[in-house]
């Protein structure tokens, strides 16, 4: 904060940064941004769009959670808990005005919103590409010459499915919104030979919290972001302190997240390494018990993939016998051979209580907007296990 006046997003270039790759609904989303950063305005982004809102005391960006816990919340936050992070990205990553970045999702999710606003704050070029086909946006991102990417794993895996040649000009891949697996890292890194391939662990509650890179041990997602500090409880939960952390969620019925002093609890279950390497066992809400044993879906699921499962997930559903059930729910064509693969991967990685009761394989899985699976979708499509 300078002279009492609090930091807003600023467009280091107006008027010189939307010339590549931006049309339509993508324009104006951008333009949008634009002018929100311009005269200082909170930014209001949603599936709906982006627009202003009149001025208040704090500049304040308002924008949406993927909705992975069963409900889209409006998150709150300051233009400054994302600037620091910028400044913070310059320094560490040589990213400048020189970069052209390339945004593959929807605005209206975080991840997008956040490369898009830190393109437009350095200055650099921009191409938002979202609602293109695979096929479209790798010929883009090697037409416009894009150097940084920010993705999701799904958006990562969708581009190598169509990938034909390489993308020499890219530099930075920045990865979160899910675990990278290490087929679709090795996959990018053929397809982008001159690419360093981050991956980040944070929520749109806590933006970046950790980020992994080549000297990353496996399993790992890194250790604590530059100014983040994380502590973990006797019962393995994390908390995490930043000056990234955000305001509240907009909506008066949300409980406020839990709070110790300067730390905010994530949801996540996880350790540290002596070195301070972060590893995740999985979302409190996502261990079920099967067999009077816990089980982490997200170990179900990173078992599954390293046998080319490819898009997958899994899910639990009651059962009067074991507590739970796991049903596997894998995308492509029915396929008895991997389904076999698939149980016999997740019994041997984790025990017997983790084989899928059910593979099931549908021609696509359902999708938040945020490009991660709807898990609440899937949940649906299932019932109770006699």
């Amino acid at each position: 904060m300078k002279d009492g006046v609090a930091p807003h997003f600023n467009p280091a270039r107006p008027g010189a940064v939307i010339g590549c790759g931006l049309r339509g609904q993508n324009a104006g989303a951008v333009a949008a941004l634009l002018d929100c950063m311009a005269r200082g305005l909170p930014v209001h982004a949603s599936l709906d769009g982006i627009r202003a809102a009149a001025p208040e005391p704090a500049p304040l960006l308002y924008c949406q959670s993927s909705g992975s816990g069963g409900r889209v919340k409006t998150i709150r936050r300051s233009h400054a808990s994302w600037i620091a992070s910028f400044e913070v990205n310059r320094a560490a990553f040589g990213l400048s005005d020189r970069d052209r970045y390339g945004v593959l999702g929807q605005m209206g999710h975080s991840l997008s919103l956040y490369a898009a606003l830190e393109a437009l704050h350095l200055g650099a070029g921009l191409a938002v590409l979202a609602g293109d086909g695979p096929r479209s946006q790798i010929r883009q991102l090697a037409d416009l010459g894009i150097t940084v990417l920010y993705a999701t794993p799904t958006q990562l895996r969708r581009l190598l499915l169509a990938a034909e040649g390489a993308l020499p000009a890219m530099t930075h891949i920045i990865c979160g919104g899910g675990k990278l697996d290490q087929a679709c890292q090795d996959g990018m890194a053929a397809l982008c030979p001159n690419a360093t391939i981050r991956e980040f662990y944070g929520a749109s509650e806590t933006s970046f919290i950790t980020i992994a890179d080549a000297g990353t041990p496996g399993g790992s997602v890194g250790r604590a972001y530059p100014q983040v500090r994380i502590r973990i409880d006797e019962g393995g939960r994390i908390f995490v302190a930043s000056p990234y952390l955000f305001d509240g969620y907009a909506e008066p019925d949300l409980p406020p997240v839990p709070r110790d002093g300067d730390y905010i609890r994530t949801g996540d279950i996880g350790w540290l390494d002596a070195a301070g390497h972060l590893f995740l066992r999985g979302r409190e809400s996502r261990m079920v018990t099967v067999a009077d044993r816990n089980l982490f879906l997200e170990d179900v699921e990173a078992a599954m993939m390293a046998v080319g499962a490819g898009a997958c997930a899994a899910v639990a559903v009651p059962d009067s016998q074991r507590g739970h059930a796991v049903i596997a729910v894998v995308e492509g064509a029915e396929d008895d051979a991997l389904a076999a693969r698939l149980r016999r991967a997740c019994r041997d990685a984790l025990g017997d209580h983790a084989a899928p009761r059910r593979v099931v394989f549908v021609p696509r899985l359902p999708m938040l907007a945020s490009d991660k699976p709807d898990l609440a979708a899937l949940a649906g499509m299932f019932g109770t296990v006699p």
